[in-house]
């Protein structure tokens, strides 16, 4: 084959980017940066400044499973037995017993589930103490799985550890009590069998 020196070769001619689009491009870099930057979050204190740790934050996740039954279980009882029995479990002089490392809460469940569902009145001793109760069957009102919730939150919360209470154990306490009279004290409660 022979080579023609006339001939020449095609040659590729460099492409230039004008600098005024390299320019507008890092402008516009910038710009969307501290777009981003005011109106990300990112270390923004409205953000992350309530929480102290992921602990805290962890609490406000949504939750499934038991720890979405405790949750809810939470709310139902701050909002129907929380008023006497106290946010923290402790209950009030005069009004109502304490909850916390009662032997009530986590001796027996099936006792507990009544004691929402007929109401008690009568003398009962809590943890040393006797109190003469008064109590409406709050729990009457409340579907099973609400009162489940509630009397598991109670279960675990405030120092206690005991097993929860499903909404089938519920159904089966209701059934079983259907017609049944107010509780009177505490020689009726020792009575229920477990």
């Amino acid at each position: 084959m022979n080579h023609d020196p006339n001939h020449s070769h095609p040659t590729q001619t460099p492409l230039t980017v004008p600098m005024w689009i390299i320019a507008l491009a890092l402008v516009l870099i910038f710009l969307g940066g501290v777009y981003f930057d005011h109106h990300s979050g990112w270390f923004n204190a409205q953000v992350y400044g309530p929480y102290a740790n992921g602990e805290q934050l962890a609490l406000y996740q949504p939750m499934s499973g038991e720890a979405a039954k405790i949750a809810h279980g939470k709310v139902v009882y701050e909002n129907v037995c929380g008023t006497c029995h106290g946010p923290d479990g402790l209950g009030k002089p005069g009004q109502a017993p304490p909850l916390a490392g009662s032997d009530l809460v986590i001796k027996g469940a099936k006792r507990l589930t009544e004691i929402p569902l007929l109401g008690l009145n009568g003398q009962v001793t809590v943890k040393g103490q006797a109190w003469n109760l008064d109590m409406a069957a709050m729990g009457a009102q409340l579907s099973d799985a609400d009162l489940a919730g509630v009397l598991s939150y109670i279960r675990s919360s405030w120092g206690n550890h005991a097993e929860e209470v499903t909404a089938d154990d519920v159904k089966s306490v209701r059934a079983a009590i259907a017609g049944h009279d107010k509780l009177h004290g505490e020689t009726e409660l020792n009575t229920i069998a477990e």
